[in-house]
């Protein structure tokens, strides 16, 4: 596996760090010759420079680069390499790669002082810095509330400090409306503050339509700056000219010279159907990450299910479209036609003035996330009330999941599968015969393994508590109705609808942490990105309770209550890295005591008939939560898929590949007998085993460009997935690849050579120039004029205005960059973080958002407590399970580590994984 370098450091100087995450330390400036070598020289000078303010604006950005003093003195002369390259410098600081990224002559991380600790203490302050502008100059609410956010409320308080929107509001009609206060003040309270409400309403109790179904998706991005190819602007006509339109360039064209995966020997891929009989001797050649397994690419189609979707019930609009294929000759399908996409709204926006210019208060179309916006398990357990009764439940104890027997014997056996949608479930003709779920749309075998898994680990739960309740039936749960806060409600009074809501809230929660803490350190392979990723969670100073506590008090009432736009917002960002986001605001005290001697022992006041307290620890900074349109852009992850699945069986030479599976072949029902018959376990160890596929150009799935629609008639012809993910992107509006890195911060290119790595040499550069001339052939050239300005989101390296020549010489014949498509930019990206799995620029979106989905989710901050979870469930998602907290053995990459949330899940649903788990750190770490 690709290493990761660690170490531990100490914990003391760790609180300097982290309040240095308010600003990182930048400016003008030169170093002199003489002293470029010394970098104790340039230590001193980036003191000098001082901190770095968070700039008025968006132009001003400081897009990853810091000045030569501040990059020597993290790096040496490695970063002062690279500054050249468009992308961001902290990936060449000491100890933010592997071991040949440590200063010489040193070993692991050592202290915040020496060379590689400030390479990765300077990685982190970049890392936070970036947060601070993203949450200042990217969040653009679609559903009204922008106007607000820029001019502030009608009572004064800035807009990035506002907490309460009358756009959040339930409209009449709405089945709980009369409960929150109808047409007067609304606000949660009751029953519907208890749980995760099925169509997500209430989760912040002074806004109980944030987040909700039918909600549209927000953007990251100026609401100017979207739908490009429609030309509304002058800045967007100057920067595309006349080449952009819905199928131009062609995407069709872009599928087949961009993504499609080479095969040495195409006869024994078969287009991704492998051989009959799912053969060994099936071939598909795939590039391979070296640090990531099939389980990770099944992963992530788990989560973005549970996170959005612009389908209504499996459907798109009415209607069929063309797809592209100007040129068949390319090997591309005319006759291919697919469903155009919802909208929520059409019409020509709303504009208000500020700062002396016209804005517009919403894109110029908008789009609805047809499931909740929260972390909720939404695809296991529903997202409206057509969704919930797909949900079965097991008639002996209602509080269980139905999972009946599989074909197979062995000890995990006896926990059972998901049962077939029956006659009568409320399905598209498409799902017939898939198990049953509340979100049965794009089913594979990957999406039937993790809803099994987390069906089991549902019934563990439940199990768990019931022998607890047998064992101690007049104890305290630790459960309260907020209806009767202060009546103790005992194991035996737990009813089953009770305990299926809170098996919910945890299930929901271990998704979240599995994914914070282990899928997401293992596709952000470096140290920096462990410790932020842990940090997110739980904190720099999870080990420190004193220090994190008395932060955390810091935080949310100093900052958090704060109509103080910079309060509310960038000290809130950089101090929450202290106590970690996940619980925040869960405890109330009497005092702070932030530089007393703090008392472990002192009286948590949190109480639930205090609704300051429910809510208290949630942040939307301004702006109401739900997931950008950008954010579904970058997830759109198919390369990571294999055409084939080398299929291994635990109990019969687990060593041995014994078949070939086309992933094709486990879609939709053909999903049900794969699992039931050839077993979860199996499947788990074969996903475990195999390596996913690089995001990268040329790696797409081959069965996904020739896939048939189920739902299109007969003579259609076929879908290219690939080429649908270029169309949704331009339908949706995503501004293209250069204007994007802009927009988010990031320095823009100024050519297609500017993708290839400055580090690669030989036969890799090679490749890479050959790719970047695939680019320029599809998407072409023209000759440039200086005189048209193509954006305002940043600037030319000289303070200078970006024009369309980027740099380069008045009528100078330049690449047509500005008109890439994202998707292809960032598979174009070849110059990755050390050990990522994705780009630079999706990563930048994950900064802004993974953040703000556990922010802005009362159940993972002020609310995730015993009176919602049950004292179980609070120590069944810190221990990773009922029995305790466990540690693996010695230290893992210098760090002493518990057993990670997916590997004790695995070893309760599936215990004859046993032997073979025992050797894996991280699941999604090839076995």
């Amino acid at each position: 596996m690709n290493s990761r370098l660690a170490g531990r450091r100490a914990p003391a100087a760790a609180f300097f760090t982290m309040l240095l995450f308010l600003s990182a330390c930048a400016g003008p400036g030169v170093l002199d010759p003489a002293v470029q070598a010394d970098d104790t020289a340039a230590c001193a000078r980036m003191v000098a420079e001082g901190f770095r303010r968070l700039p008025g604006d968006r132009a001003e950005r400081f897009n990853g680069k810091v000045s030569e003093a501040v990059a020597q003195c993290r790096g040496g002369a490695r970063p002062l390499a690279f500054r050249k390259a468009p992308y961001v410098d902290w990936a060449n600081y000491w100890a933010a790669g592997d071991a040949s990224s440590l200063a010489p002559g040193t070993r692991g991380a050592g202290g915040h002082l020496g060379p590689n600790g400030r390479g990765i203490d300077g990685a982190l302050l970049d890392l936070e810095y970036q947060r601070m502008e993203l949450i200042k100059f990217n969040l653009f609410d679609n559903s009204g509330t922008y106007p607000e956010y820029v001019l502030g409320s009608r009572q004064g308080v800035p807009g990035p400090a506002v907490k309460q929107w009358d756009a959040m509001r339930l409209p009449a009609g709405a089945p709980a409306y009369a409960a929150v206060g109808g047409d007067g003040p609304q606000l949660c309270t009751g029953e519907l503050i208890r749980f995760r409400n099925i169509d997500g309403i209430c989760n912040d109790l002074k806004n109980p339509r944030m987040g909700s179904t039918g909600m549209p998706f927000a953007r990251n991005v100026e609401f100017a700056s979207t739908f490009p190819d429609l030309g509304k602007t002058e800045l967007a006509r100057n920067r595309h000219g006349d080449r952009l339109a819905l199928l131009k360039p062609d995407p069709q064209l872009i599928s087949r010279k961009l993504f499609t995966r080479p095969q040495s020997q195409p006869d024994a891929c078969r287009e991704g159907q492998g051989l009959p009989g799912d053969a060994v001797q099936a071939q598909c050649d795939y590039k391979k990450a070296p640090f990531f397994n099939v389980l990770a690419a099944f992963w992530i189609q788990f989560m973005t299910h549970d996170w959005f979707s612009h389908l209504e019930e499996g459907h798109n609009a009415p209607g069929l479209m063309a797809v592209g294929c100007a040129d068949p000759s390319s090997g591309c399908r005319p006759e291919d036609r697919i469903d155009p996409s919802l909208y929520a709204e059409t019409t020509e926006p709303p504009v208000f003035e500020a700062d002396g210019r016209k804005q517009l208060a919403r894109a110029y179309k908008t789009t609805a996330n047809r499931t909740t916006g929260w972390w909720d398990a939404s695809q296991l357990y529903g997202y409206d009330e057509t969704s919930r009764r797909r949900v079965r439940h097991d008639p002996k104890d209602p509080a269980r999941l139905l999972l009946l027997p599989g074909h197979l014997a062995g000890r995990g056996e006896a926990q059972g599968y998901l049962p077939a949608f029956a006659p009568g479930d409320p399905i598209e003709p498409q799902w017939a015969g898939q198990e049953a779920a509340a979100f049965p749309d794009n089913w594979s075998v990957g999406m039937s393994f993790f809803h099994n898994v987390f069906a089991r680990e549902h019934n563990a739960f439940v199990d768990a508590f019931r022998r607890r309740a047998a064992a101690t039936p007049q104890a305290d749960s630790g459960l309260r109705n907020p209806s009767r806060p202060d009546q103790v409600i005992r194991y035996v009074d737990v009813t089953d609808r009770e305990l299926f809501e809170v098996a919910r809230l945890v299930i929901a929660a271990e998704i979240a942490k599995i994914h914070t803490t282990e899928w997401t350190t293992q596709l952000l392979y470096d140290e920096p990105l462990y410790l932020a990723m842990n940090a997110n969670w739980s904190g720099l100073f999870a080990r420190h309770p004193i220090v994190s506590a008395a932060l955390e008090q810091i935080v949310v009432n100093n900052f958090g209550k704060s109509e103080n736009a910079k309060k509310a917002t960038q000290w809130y960002s950089a101090l929450a890295s202290g106590p970690g986001i996940f619980g925040l605001g869960a405890r109330v005290y009497a005092d702070d005591a932030v530089f007393a001697l703090w008392d472990p022992a002192k009286t948590d006041l949190w109480s639930m008939s205090r609704l300051d307290d429910v809510n208290g620890g949630v942040n939307h900074f301004g702006s109401p939560f739900n997931f950008p349109e950008e954010f579904v852009s970058v997830y759109r992850l198919h390369p990571l898929v294999p055409d084939l699945i080398e299929f291994r069986e635990w109990d019969h030479d687990p060593n041995t590949v014994s078949a070939k599976v086309p992933v094709i072949n486990t879609f939709r029902a053909k999903a049900t007998p794969q699992m039931h018959d050839r077993g979860l376990a199996n499947w788990a160890l074969s996903m475990g085993r195999q390596r996913l596929g690089l995001l990268t150009l040329q790696n797409m799935p081959q069965f996904m460009q020739n896939l048939e629609l189920a739902r299109a008639p007969a003579g259609i012809g076929k879908i290219d997935i690939a080429a649908l993910d270029i169309i949704r992107d331009r339908e949706r509006g995503v501004p293209r690849f250069n204007e994007f890195r802009r927009q988010y911060g990031l320095r823009q290119l100024t050519g297609f050579d500017d993708f290839v790595d400055p580090h690669a040499k030989g036969a890799e550069r090679a490749e890479q120039l050959r790719l970047t001339g695939l680019l320029r052939e599809v998407y072409g050239q023209h000759r440039c004029d200086a005189g048209k300005i193509i954006s305002t989101a940043q600037k030319m390296e000289d303070g200078s205005a970006i024009t369309d020549c980027l740099g380069h010489p008045d009528g100078s014949v330049v690449d047509n960059i500005e008109d890439l498509d994202t998707m292809v930019g960032w598979l174009s990206e070849f110059d990755h973080p050390h050990g990522f799995a994705i780009s630079e620029t999706q990563f930048q979106v994950f900064i802004l958002n993974a953040s703000r989905r556990l922010f802005s989710d009362r159940f993972f901050t002020s609310s995730f407590r015993p009176e919602f979870y049950t004292t179980l469930g609070v120590d069944w998602v810190n221990d990773n399970g009922p029995d305790g907290r466990r540690m693996e053995p010695g230290e893992v990459n210098g760090h002493l580590v518990e057993v990670l949330p997916l590997k004790r899940v695995l070893q309760r649903v599936m215990p004859e994984l046993g032997p073979e788990l025992a050797q894996v750190v991280n699941v999604f770490d090839p076995w």
